[in-house]
């Protein structure tokens, strides 16, 4: 996905309101398989989302505490990886997430 620079500083400047769906999309992709942060945060930059890890860790790891991920370790010679995946509370939190979108969007158009 191509994304002008005016866009990405319009990213930037509502990056607090935009954390919400920041969220949704990870836990789209850890319903689907197996996730880890490297993978992510290309993941997201291919939508115009540019998270660093010091900021993506931090919300994948409070994703853990409250219940939304589960996360495992998973080592291949030198290299350690952690694996997220969606809990059963994490994709019930997606469904009535993407509910509410559809519903808040539909009042915003008029619908």
């Amino acid at each position: 996905m191509v994304t002008s620079r005016r866009s990405l500083d319009e990213l930037d400047e509502y990056r607090d309101l935009l954390g919400g769906l920041v969220r949704m999309h990870v836990l789209h992709h850890a319903s689907q398989e197996e996730i880890y942060g490297a993978w992510m945060i290309e993941e997201l930059a291919g939508h115009g989302y540019r998270l660093s890890a010091g900021t993506l860790y931090p919300m994948l790891h409070k994703m853990v505490e409250d219940g939304y991920l589960t996360v495992r370790t998973e080592r291949e010679g030198r290299t350690i990886r952690k694996l997220y995946s969606a809990t059963e509370k994490g994709r019930r939190g997606l469904a009535v997430a993407r509910e509410r979108m559809r519903i808040f969007t539909q009042e915003g158009t008029g619908r």
